[in-house]
């Protein structure tokens, strides 16, 4: 069996090695022999060249490095085998570890403290308890899940949204389009952890941030944007901070990726910048998982985590 290991965007050798140190005994290749290279069985990607897929015979299945697979679906030359998201305990950890940090960061005033700091200024401001709060989470898949589970137990009040409807201990859980609104209303910090699907880009536009709660505890409302790029319009977000809709936004992620060294996000007083680290893929951790999947899908198992194409995750 070879393995085609196929990544755009960071060096391929950590994941290389983390892969081989689960299946010595394996050929993995950074590129097809040919285009219709017979000998590749599985393909591991991160956004992948478009059509590197295309015309190999015998591929049985694809994996996507990371938890999201919108990267793999563009591309319009993929052939029709399965597509395995990935599911892991260290991804979902990292997920809610920063989604804690950010609203524990925003309910205790980090910005202004570090703004104070920078002016010397010594002044207490007022911080809400976590009772005082209604985190409203958007995506309540694994990741999603876990972190609602966690700030539940840090004692916010916690609602989630989903398209389908879910069930979650201590989480007040709505769905649908009614659902949507009813979240956005009621949220003083809204936490977004969506996948890219047709229906989810663009949706963080001028319109979804006017349906936003006027007033929260903590002034207005703020934004966490750890799920896909594709979801926000920048320039809507900006706007909503300039004119007091959003009170602050911690975003991960972005329309175009790297972030302009232009945009007005970097400098925004209010906006904390991280560069998509939120939930880092990690090879040592996410290598076993998928070579555990390949060889039990050599046994004749089903895969685990498979993408329904048409939702889109």
């Amino acid at each position: 069996m070879t393995l085609l290991l196929s990544v755009t965007g960071f060096d391929p050798t950590r994941w290389r090695e983390a892969l081989l140190r689960e299946a010595p005994n394996e050929t993995i290749v950074l590129r097809p022999a040919s285009a219709a290279d017979e000998s590749i069985r599985y393909a591991v990607v991160w956004k992948q060249p478009p059509g590197v897929l295309a015309n190999l015979p015998n591929l049985e299945a694809i994996f996507s490095l990371g938890a999201g697979v919108d990267h793999i679906l563009a591309d319009r030359t993929l052939p029709d085998v399965p597509v395995v998201r990935i599911v892991a305990e260290d991804l979902t950890r990292r997920m809610s570890e920063y989604v804690v940090w950010r609203v524990l960061d925003h309910q205790r005033r980090g910005m202004t403290y570090r703004a104070q700091q920078a002016a010397r200024i010594w002044n207490e401001r007022v911080q809400p308890a976590a009772s005082d709060i209604r985190v409203g989470i958007l995506g309540l898949g694994e990741l999603g899940r876990d972190a609602a589970e966690k700030l539940r137990l840090l004692g916010f009040q916690v609602s989630g949204w989903s398209r389908t409807p879910r069930e979650i201990e201590g989480v007040a859980c709505r769905h649908g389009d009614a659902g949507l609104g009813e979240i956005l209303a009621e949220s003083d910090i809204l936490v977004v952890l969506l996948p890219l699907t047709p229906q989810t880009h663009g949706l963080i536009d001028d319109g979804f941030l006017m349906r936003l709660k006027r007033e929260t505890p903590l002034g207005t409302p703020v934004l966490i944007q750890a799920g896909r790029g594709g979801l926000q319009k920048d320039s809507a977000i900006l706007r909503a901070l300039n004119d007091g809709r959003l009170m602050e936004a911690s975003l991960d992620v972005f329309e175009r990726e790297p972030l302009a060294a232009d945009s007005p996000l970097w400098r925004h007083p209010r906006v904390f910048v991280t560069p998509h680290a939120a939930a880092s893929s990690d090879p040592a951790a996410l290598a076993p998982l998928i070579i555990r999947q390949i060889a039990a899908h050599r046994r004749g198992e089903r895969l685990a985590n498979v993408v329904d194409r048409t939702a889109g995750y």
